[in-house]
């Protein structure tokens, strides 16, 4: 930002719109992402003029940069914390199988997708990284507000939930790789530095949950939160530096710290500041996203949406059959897992540090597939009602 700039007032600015995009989004019973989204469209650099007035006036900066990179690590941070890795163990069998075919039917319609529109094969894998996880935070929160979470489909959606940010984890590491650029030597070299650290910081997981555990031992909820923010944030610095993303780090401290006492305590302290910073950091998204890329995009967009709610259709369903479930919940589960949105943005800020193609179309691709696939997604759990009486039919 300019010399002089209030930042205070445009802390004010942003947050303000926050609260009232969210309180729009949370009335008409949808996802806030894509509420979050709309609004940095539309008064960031590119909003749009109305009437002789520009509602362009927030632009990107240290603050904004600063809050979104926050959010991305608590967003991860969060999502390992809900991982079990009891759960993983007790249910191993069923979860590889729905896991693998999520993985193949959905991470190969993203190749097929990025080939198919001329992008090169390491790009592509960008766009199936886009196109292959569902949305853990909306889904999850959909689940509770329609009372499935109870039901015997959830175990499924879930089971197929943890191995995704599993994946994801890993397939994060790789792209951030290959964003790095370089010659195939350096990109080899990046990916092995990459892969010790992931499996120091899955060591830390396993074998390192009861240190931290004494480590965050304390009476008081301000340094138990201070302590919790410094650990995750440091170590997903540190990750950073290494060429590692900061989301998967936050990812492998939040599973340490869900094997530990002090998991309930964390979701009830630090579940307010990973809202703060999520929403700046969908915010961010949409600030630094070109309507006009998007458009451009349109036909990528289409091509997208339409194959992905396929696979997710077909992967779910088998994932549901796999759990031995009917054929009403296995099409609860298809229709569930249709939502994308937290990993599928944070592939595409890994895309923005790029160059090239992959900083340019597959951004705005990303920001229009995750509005369009979290509202789709939401509306198809909420009114699955008919579909299920069809396919059970």
């Amino acid at each position: 930002m300019a010399a002089g700039t209030n930042l205070l007032l445009i802390a004010g600015i942003v947050f303000v719109g926050l609260a009232i995009v969210g309180t729009i989004a949370w009335r008409s019973r949808l996802s806030v992402i894509p509420a979050y989204l709309i609004l940095g469209i539309l008064i960031g650099p590119y909003g749009p003029t109305i009437g002789g007035v520009s509602l362009s006036i927030v632009q990107p900066g240290e603050f904004i940069d600063l809050f979104a990179e926050l959010g991305i690590v608590f967003l991860l941070f969060f999502i390992g914390v809900e991982f079990s890795i009891a759960t993983l163990v007790a249910n191993s069998r069923r979860l590889l199988r729905a896991g693998s075919v999520d993985f193949i039917v959905n991470v190969t319609i993203g190749l097929v997708i990025g080939l198919a529109f001329g992008f090169t094969l390491f790009e592509s894998l960008f766009i199936a990284g886009i196109v292959y996880p569902s949305s853990s935070a909306v889904i999850t929160k959909t689940l509770v507000d329609l009372g499935w979470i109870a039901d015997p489909e959830s175990e499924t959606i879930m089971g197929v939930l943890i191995i995704e940010d599993v994946v994801m984890a890993v397939y994060l590491a790789i792209l951030a790789g290959i964003a790095l650029g370089g010659s195939s030597a350096t990109l080899l070299r990046n990916l092995g530095e990459a892969a010790i650290l992931l499996i120091a910081l899955a060591l830390l997981a396993t074998i390192g949950r009861d240190f931290l555990a004494r480590l965050l031992d304390t009476r008081s909820d301000e340094l138990f939160l201070l302590r919790i923010v410094g650990i995750t944030v440091f170590i997903g610095g540190a990750a950073l530096s290494f060429g590692v993303s900061e989301a998967v780090a936050a990812f492998f401290v939040g599973a340490a710290v869900s094997e530990t006492h002090h998991k309930d305590r964390i979701e009830r302290v630090l579940s307010p500041a990973r809202d703060l910073f999520a929403a700046v950091f969908f915010f961010a998204i949409g600030l630094g996203t070109n309507p006009g890329s998007v458009l451009d995009a349109g036909t990528l967009l289409a091509v997208g949406v339409g194959l992905s709610i396929i696979g997710k259709a077909v992967s779910g369903y088998i994932g549901g059959r796999s759990y031995r479930l009917d054929r009403r919940r296995s099409t609860r589960v298809a229709l569930a897992l249709v939502t994308r949105g937290e990993f599928s943005l944070v592939v595409a800020a890994l895309a923005a540090t790029a160059s090239g193609r992959l900083a340019g179309t597959v951004p705005a691709f990303a920001v229009g597939y995750v509005l369009v696939m979290s509202i789709l997604g939401t509306l198809l759990m909420r009114f699955s009602g008919p579909l299920e009486r069809r396919v059970a039919g």
